[in-house]
């Protein structure tokens, strides 16, 4: 569930608008659904298809070409494009030109269902293949269904632009790496996204430069698993072994580009997500320190409590190991805020397994959490060779548990920062009022404050006078 943590509820299914390009004469309606990485890659698509004389519309009726970019981590998702595909297709009828195609994860699962048994859509185009959407898009024109889920050892999109969709025009993600590597048995990642790949740190380099040129003030490094970014001139991760010694001694972890990042855009703020616990290492909490603006952030899913769970889960690291390394993040970066994923009454969950669950977040004391009950998703080893046996009640119970005793967490530290001055990045007006303005601090803390001279996109100092569990209420100093 590593990559879907960035799950944002009010983004879900939001029409995708970009600048219009002059002289694009077709329109292209297009919607994500799923993790923050989906998000990312409608913008790639965006950028390729705007070469082929597309425009964005939030207009349903009247595109020529409408994609939705799926998600398979929870069944929830799924449901929903599901619906979504109804709408569209009452929509064509009235518009018997208009195409519709479903983009990435759940693509690769339902290709037959979708174009041969149900025929609700023209185009199947899973996460390596966006483009070959061009040639894809001819094939629809003449009358034929277009297919290509195939998964990709080296595409990572490097060379794409994206184009920002619906941005704030402030903060920013770039994609690092591809794919997944570890086989958690509850996740469907590997098998929708491929094997882990990284992608050339000039061209990162490059795409933060444009971002940093065009006002954008944060960037969030993004990657089902951003701590394992390896290059050494391209391939996949699992092959850096076979590489030659001279692309082993000079390839760049993910400490060293994440320095390399700080160190080139200083006045940018750096955040990155999804770390994976195995992977993460004290040199990346040391980069950390080392930088004024790396965000003392870390979003660090366990999971699980207990190390018997995680071994059914086939996750890499025990309850000990994921203690040591919190120990470290805490010695080095105290001011850090850490954040969980928790999947409650995974097969054969015990009590007593649930319990150590809660004393290691009682432990940790996270700033905020997702957490989910597990339900059970096609394709995944858990489905292939587990017994999903916790009663829904039982996991109905647990995770309520462990949702109370995080709001409780949370709380305690919103509260540390009361009486204090954190700095903000204002990232536009507040939900609740206009008079306000919203942002958050390097804790990833929302803070909200009234409206002055300031605009979006500037660093303010703010002292904090009161706040929620979830908000941090003050004035700017």
């Amino acid at each position: 569930m590593s990559a879907e943590k960035v799950i944002e509820e009010k983004k879900q299914g939001q029409a995708l608008l970009t600048e219009q390009k002059e002289g694009n004469h077709k329109k292209l309606f297009i919607e994500s659904y799923g993790c923050q990485m989906n998000l990312n890659d409608s913008e790639i698509v965006a950028a390729i298809l705007s070469d082929q004389g597309y425009n964005t519309t939030h207009l349903l009726e009247e595109a020529d070409l409408v994609l939705v970019n799926t998600c398979s981590i929870r069944e929830k998702a799924e449901q929903t494009v599901r619906k979504r595909l109804e709408k569209y297709n009452a929509v064509k009828k009235i518009n018997p030109t208009m195409k519709v195609g479903v983009l990435g994860c759940m693509a690769e699962r339902l290709k037959a269902k979708f174009l041969e048994e149900e025929k609700i859509v023209d185009l199947v185009v899973g996460p390596d293949a966006y483009r070959d959407l061009p040639n894809l898009l001819e094939e629809v024109n003449a009358g034929r269904d277009a297919v290509n889920v195939i998964l990709s050892k080296e595409e990572t999109y490097g060379d794409v632009s994206p184009v920002r969709l619906n941005s704030n025009g402030v903060s920013a993600f770039v994609s690092i790496t591809r794919g997944c590597d570890n086989m958690c048995t509850f996740c469907v990642v590997p098998f929708t996204r491929g094997r882990e790949r990284s992608r050339d740190p000039k061209s990162i380099v490059e795409e933060i430069k444009q971002l940093v040129d065009n006002n954008y003030k944060e960037i969030t490094l993004l990657g089902q698993n951003v701590d394992s970014y390896l290059w050494y001139g391209g391939g996949l991760k699992k092959d850096f072994k076979n590489a030659s010694e001279i692309a082993q001694a000079t390839a760049m972890d993910f400490s060293q580009l994440l320095d390399l990042v700080a160190t080139e855009f200083p006045k940018t703020r750096f955040r990155f997500s999804t770390s994976n616990p195995q992977d993460m290492s004290l040199d990346v909490i040391k980069t950390m320190a080392n930088h004024q603006n790396i965000c003392k952030y870390i979003h660090l899913p366990v999971q699980s409590g207990s190390t018997n769970v995680l071994k059914r889960m086939n996750r890499q690291h025990t309850r000990e190991e994921y203690i040591e390394l919190i120990d470290n993040i805490k010695t080095l970066l105290p001011d850090c805020a850490i954040s969980q994923d928790m999947i409650t009454g995974f097969c054969g969950e015990t009590e007593e397994e649930h319990q150590e669950t809660l004393s290691l977040m009682e432990y940790v004391k996270y700033d905020f959490g997702f957490m989910f009950a597990y339900s059970e998703r096609p394709g995944t080893p858990a489905e292939k060779k587990m017994e999903d046996d916790v009663p829904e009640e039982v996991k109905k119970r647990r995770l309520n548990d462990i949702i109370q005793l995080q709001q409780q967490h949370s709380l305690y530290n919103t509260q540390k920062f009361v009486g204090k001055t954190v700095e903000v990045l204002i990232e536009g007006s507040s939900k609740k009022s206009d008079a306000h303005w919203k942002g958050r601090n390097s804790q990833n803390a929302v803070v909200v404050f009234p409206k002055g001279d300031e605009q979006i996109g500037d660093f303010v100092n703010i002292y904090v006078e009161d706040c929620t569990s979830a908000t941090l209420l003050g004035k700017r100093v």
